[in-house]
């Protein structure tokens, strides 16, 4: 009897020796049977060119399983991203959860966002951490170690100045993002205090009520443009609580003569760390309780409302990211690079930078789809490009994110490179972003993209994709930060029990209230501390949650059906010629009409096709034009279940676009409709006095 193949394992004894290797031909003859001799002396008739191409399909193969795209491993099951929590009206949580608790922190250490910045010191290294750039040049780093040295500096100049280490000293921000930005921010809260940002996109009268409403008596501004905007306001007597102004920018004797007129001390960024580095004083960290940020929304009517934002809400909302995600920030010590300050220069920014994260809002990415669309200016160029973005959806379905397959290599690479070449990690959020641009920009940008959502009133976000689902038309499950439930809208229809509603968010990122007003605390956030968003949501049957409507801008037609006109805009922005659409709706009117902005860079490819020519502005004119866009409009309303008295009966063409200048968007690119309806008075009386249906 033949011993066993095993037997030179078995004669070692486990942990005692290295079993030798066995040959070939030894393990061949342990287990010769008449089938393997059939087909080794089978195989040895055999053409040499025959046997050369099994070999090479076997290489193939064996190459293919070795270096084949493997899927995302998802953190959760995605048939199953929330769970119901017990006895709470329906409310659900993160499926990352080990618990019905929310996620307050993910480190131990980091419990504020001074206790953040002190920890990425400590895992950088001292690594670079803020960069900036001038034309034409390479970006030039500051160090963690640097910019706590000058954040400090900064702090302990307040402090000299006379403001309190604490969390009702509120210090004012007015300038771009640049690293400046970041190093008062740390200033501010390594000393307790708290900033509130101003930006221009705004509008004077709201900057104006910002100061006043947080009594600022010291502003940080960029360029000595803003400086002399705010001491306009002075000398008008309009913002008499402001006594100082800090430059980041240099500046002329004119502005220290102008501020010294009406009170005011306009000092430098580099006289204000000399003056603290003169005047060092130990840090006093926050509290995660105490208030961090008064982020004052831009709204669409009234005043803007001063968001009070604690360490914690801020924290909870980036440790439950880091927690989906695994991103880099702060706290790891990642590296922070800062455009020029001119958005025309961004994409030489980007090419400079090499960003390996990027946040991005939809306007951008809607530029981007139209953009790499338009250069598609042949049938074949369309054709590939729809074929190989087909190619990488398909993958995408299949949980896999990859940049080096055939189809990055021969058609992506171009937009890849654009964005720096690097890119790994994008996410969207601020405004609905179309499932079609969604789903193309994942498969040709090659990286994980999330979409989030949420508001500044939950530290910005409260639901987020899961890594693995990269499907699209949803805004993914809740953050391990928050908990959300649908309430009722009876009015429009919507029922929790039907799993739609009004979006309620619960979690330790929900904000404190508004500053000095309780009245619209008290209508966003009810007695049981849930912030009540305004929009309507639907769960999706994997647990993820889809924003169908909004609530807050609904109005009734004459036959007294609701109309919410957010939705309807969103379907008709889908067209081709389109680029912005402003719906209205009136209680004595029977249908609807529209505003319409074509597209500048579609308008006209689009009209040739249809055997109409001219300019820009002509095209607007053209009543074939118009009449083209509203049937196209129509079209997409019925594909997309709109019904008969939600679809526009007419339009007009608007040759100039909404924007934050004409004061026709907030600075988060949402329509003002009542400055809407107002600035268009006159075409929506002239079109329902003309439309007969």
């Amino acid at each position: 009897m033949k011993s066993s193949p095993w037997k030179h394992f078995q004669d070692c004894g486990l942990g005692h020796c290295q079993p030798r290797m066995m040959q070939a031909h030894e393990l061949f003859r342990y287990f010769r049977l008449p089938e393997l001799v059939d087909f080794r002396q089978y195989v040895r008739t055999l053409p040499t060119n025959t046997l050369m191409g099994f070999g090479a399909f076997a290489a193939l193969t064996t190459f293919w399983y070795a270096t084949r795209p493997r899927a995302l491993k998802p953190p959760c099951d995605l048939a199953m991203q929330s769970v119901e929590v017990p006895g709470s009206d329906g409310a659900r949580r993160s499926a990352l959860l080990d618990s019905d608790e929310p996620l307050v922190y993910f480190y131990d250490d980091v419990r504020t966002l001074y206790e953040g910045f002190q920890r990425g010191i400590q895992v950088s290294n001292n690594g670079p951490c803020l960069g900036s750039r001038k034309p034409d040049q390479p970006y030039e780093w500051l160090s963690y170690k640097q910019v706590a040295d000058m954040s400090e500096c900064v702090g302990s100049a307040l402090l000299h100045k006379g403001f309190k280490a604490a969390p009702d000293q509120f210090i004012g921000i007015f300038a771009q993002n640049r690293p400046e930005w970041v190093i008062i921010e740390q200033g501010c809260f390594t000393y307790s205090m708290v900033i509130v940002p101003l930006y221009d996109t705004l509008g004077t009268e709201a900057i104006t009520y910002i100061i006043n409403k947080a009594e600022l008596s010291l502003v940080f501004v960029d360029k000595p443009e803003k400086a002399n905007l705010l001491l306009e306001g002075v000398e008008n007597k309009l913002i008499p609580c402001l006594k100082t102004i800090v430059l980041m920018d240099s500046y002329g004797s004119d502005l220290l003569e102008r501020g010294k007129k009406c009170g005011v001390e306009i000092i430098s960024m580099k006289a204000m760390e000399d003056l603290g580095r003169a005047n060092r004083q130990k840090p006093k960290p926050p509290a995660p309780e105490d208030l961090a940020v008064i982020c004052f929304t831009s709204g669409t009517t009234g005043n803007p409302k001063g968001a009070m934002i604690t360490h914690r809400n801020i924290v909870s909302d980036c440790s439950a990211f880091v927690k989906i995600t695994e991103c880099v920030m702060l706290c790891h010590g990642a590296k922070i690079g800062f455009f020029q300050g001119d958005i025309r220069l961004l994409m030489d920014d980007l090419k400079a930078l090499q960003p390996t994260i990027f946040p991005v809002v939809p306007r951008l990415l809607n530029r981007m789809f139209d953009r790499i669309f338009g250069q598609a200016n042949t049938t074949l160029k369309r054709w590939l490009l729809d074929f190989a973005s087909k190619r990488k959806e398909a993958e995408l379905r299949s949980g896999i994110i990859r940049n080096n397959s055939l189809w990055d290599k021969l058609i992506f690479h171009k937009i890849q490179s654009s964005l720096g070449g690097k890119v790994r990690l994008m996410i969207t959020g601020a405004a609905p972003v179309s499932a079609t641009v969604l789903t193309f920009l994942r498969a040709a940008l090659g990286c994980q993209f999330y979409e989030g959502y949420g508001q500044t009133e939950c530290a910005a976000g409260c639901c987020l994709t899961i890594p693995g689902d990269w499907t699209a038309g949803h805004v993914g499950a809740p953050m391990p930060c928050s908990i959300i439930k649908l309430v009722d809208v009876e009015e429009m229809n919507y029922l929790a029990a039907k799993g739609e509603g009004e979006v309620c968010v619960k979690g330790s990122n929900v904000f404190q209230g508004y500053l000095k007003d309780p009245v619209k605390t008290a209508e966003t956030l009810d007695k049981d501390g849930w912030l009540h968003t305004g929009d309507i949501g639907k769960w999706l049957p994997n647990g993820t949650l889809k924003i169908i409507d909004r609530k807050k801008h609904i109005f009734k037609l004459a036959q007294g059906e609701y109309i919410a006109p957010e939705k309807i805009e969103n379907i008709y922005q889908r067209s081709e010629p389109i680029a912005q659409v402003f719906v209205h709706g009136e209680s004595l009117q029977a249908f609807l009409i529209a505003i319409v902005v074509p597209d500048v860079e579609t308008l006209g490819a689009w009209a040739q096709k249809r055997g109409i020519v001219g300019s820009f502005e002509e095209l607007c004119r053209n009543k074939d034009v118009k009449k083209g866009i509203l049937e196209d409009m129509v079209r997409l309303g019925k594909e997309s279940g709109l019904k008969p008295f939600e679809q526009v009966k007419g339009i007009y063409l608007h040759p100039e676009v909404f924007s934050i200048d004409n004061g026709l968007l907030t600075p988060t690119m949402k329509a003002k409709r009542p400055e809407l309806r107002n600035y268009f008075r006159s075409q929506i009386d002239e079109l329902y006095s003309t439309i007969k249906v």
